[in-house]
């Protein structure tokens, strides 16, 4: 890994820990391997709500505190330029993660979720994310990244703050069609997840962690300061994201005979 960042002539580093359950061991070697290649700027995609996420309770989420020490660390170790110019974006949770769901709003109009009644969190556009990165990434200044970015510790989640029955408004709203909210168990949850994702059992592990904080009411918040002030534009709203994948939503035909049939 040194010999190949080294034969690239690389400067810069984006580091995405991988779904996988050997996640942070993973991240070790690619740290380290920057560190032995002097890879001077490193940017890293990590997880809102990470640090409120309990070490007991979530662990997959925690970890990526494990991860952004194991990245910012490298800040002070004069041995070697890795970390001279760090940037960590803690992206939210993944509005394409409720494509999941797809099968159930296009046969049955609901979107099923274990995230409770009463609490919100704001799904965010991974081409938000991309954005957000790409902007940092070919930033330069004299430092490495432009000064704007370099050291900054950017949260991104999406600009509208949902519950579930919100969220569901959102993609009625979209597909111009009635699609409404289900609380379901954490139980009904991992059995969506087993058979309708084909993620790693640790990034299923993640996302149910994930709706934890939501029903504790860790996710009541948005942040999108960041995002704005550095690319100059606003995050996709949840019903701009579900038009863009109105065909994953849109009803079966045999949805639409039943509504009809029941209608007369």
């Amino acid at each position: 890994m040194v010999k190949t960042l080294k034969e690239t002539g690389a400067d810069t580093l984006c580091l995405v820990p991988p779904a996988h359950n050997e996640k942070f061991d993973i991240c070790v070697e690619l740290v380290n391997a920057a560190k032995k290649a002097n890879v001077q700027n490193v940017l890293l995609i990590s997880s809102a709500g990470c640090d409120l996420a309990e070490r007991d309770k979530q662990p997959r989420l925690r970890e990526f505190v494990d991860i952004e020490t194991l990245v910012l660390s490298s800040k002070g170790d004069a041995s070697t330029s890795t970390g001279h110019s760090p940037c960590v974006i803690r992206a939210g949770f993944y509005a394409e993660n409720l494509l999941l769901y797809s099968p159930q709003a296009k046969n049955d109009g609901i979107i099923p979720a274990p995230v409770g009644r009463d609490h919100k969190f704001a799904p965010v556009a991974l081409g938000d994310v991309a954005l957000l990165a790409a902007h940092v990434l070919s930033g330069k200044g004299q430092h490495g990244f432009d000064d704007k970015h370099r050291g900054q510790l950017m949260v991104l989640t999406g600009p509208m703050l949902a519950t579930g029955d919100e969220l569901a408004a959102a993609v009625s709203k979209a597909l111009d069609t009635e699609v409404v909210f289900e609380d379901i168990s954490m139980a009904e949850a991992k059995k969506v997840l087993h058979t309708q994702s084909h993620n790693d059992e640790s990034e299923k592990e993640y996302l149910l962690e994930y709706y934890t904080l939501v029903r504790e009411g860790k996710t009541n918040y948005i942040s999108t300061t960041a995002f704005v002030n550095v690319t100059g534009q606003h995050p996709q709203d949840p019903v701009e994201f579900f038009k863009v994948y109105a065909e994953e939503f849109k009803p079966t035909p045999a949805r639409k005979k039943r509504k009809t049939e029941a209608g007369n």
